[in-house]
């Protein structure tokens, strides 16, 4: 038995008339009429019989009203998207690429949230990969988080929001004894911060219009390890404003606008469009770009995030 039969039969059990089924099916009566000859040879009751000028169910009609009209709102139920879906009986893991910066200002922040919604779901957190690779399209992770580039053709993408750069140095720096130019700042030694051991970058470039060229003392490949060396050493390295204050504060680090010209990090996520549509994974999407636009203590307020003021 078809669904468009099962809805008729819906229709003619809650009117009890051919005619109010026919309305509300938007047909017409001797339609209506031919679906209940249908119904009647289907189900071997006559389902609604004559009695003076309308009709009334048989106890098997009044037996099914109830079932019939169950079963089609479970099957509106599974065609209709997302519903039905509930986070506090998800129980899933999702993984995350991103970097270790990112990570380490909204790890904390994520689980707590997401673990007040839904108990049962896990977080794994992935470092990046080189560039270019097919983590998403393979699905060995849920979800890219940061600037993104070298992405397949078919991935999705959300912009989350603008990230400033700022240098930081130790606070008993020299740099921070008078006005922080570009020539001061060149003239500092750096720490160059790289996965893949890159020595030049945007700073260096704007530097070169200027006729100015740092140096780069020493290149290590996460944000952490490059502001643990600057808290022992008058090397400086670059973080984003605003994010971890708490953290650049404890360790006895303070930051600075870099006085160049450059453009702002966009920060964005990235997922195969497989998961598009899942509601679990979107769940999971909304709840790690609230991370992101809200650190601790900004909820409520989405103006705030890396770059917030």
């Amino acid at each position: 038995m078809d669904l468009n039969l099962l809805r008729a039969l819906d229709a003619l059990l809650q009117e009890n008339s051919v005619t109010r089924a026919a309305e509300r099916l938007g047909t017409s009566p001797a339609a209506a009429s031919r679906t209940l000859a249908r119904l009647r040879r289907a189900v071997g009751d006559p389902l609604l019989v004559r009695a003076g000028q309308g009709m009334v169910p048989t106890p098997r009609a009044l037996e099914l009203r109830d079932e019939v009209g169950a079963l089609l709102r479970g099957c509106d139920d599974v065609l209709r998207p997302g519903a039905g879906f509930e986070a506090v009986h998800l129980q899933r893991t999702f993984t995350v690429q991103t970097t270790e910066l990112l990570l380490a200002g909204l790890a904390g922040t994520l689980t707590d949230r997401i673990h007040r919604e839904a108990p049962q779901v896990d977080v794994v957190f992935l470092p990046e990969a080189v560039e270019g690779g097919p983590a998403l399209r393979q699905g060995t992770v849920d979800v890219e988080l940061g600037v993104l580039g070298h992405l397949d053709p078919e991935i999705h993408t959300r912009r989350l929001t603008r990230a400033t750069l700022v240098g930081v140095a130790r606070a008993g720096h020299p740099l921070f004894g008078g006005r922080i130019d570009a020539r001061r700042f060149a003239a500092a030694d750096h720490i160059g911060i790289s996965r893949l051991g890159k020595r030049l970058g945007p700073i260096d470039s704007a530097l070169a219009e200027l006729g100015l060229r740092r140096r780069l003392a020493v290149i290590v490949p996460s944000h952490t390890s490059a502001m643990m060396i600057a808290r022992d050493t008058d090397l400086v390295a670059l973080t984003l404003a605003d994010w971890l204050p708490g953290t650049v504060s404890a360790m006895g680090l303070r930051t600075f606008p870099i006085p160049l010209d450059l453009a702002p990090l966009e920060l964005a996520m990235a997922w195969h469009p497989r998961n598009s549509a899942d509601p679990g994974h979107r769940w999971f999407r909304d709840r790690l770009a609230s991370a992101v636009l809200a650190p601790p203590g900004t909820e409520g307020d989405d103006s705030r995030g890396p770059t917030g003021r």
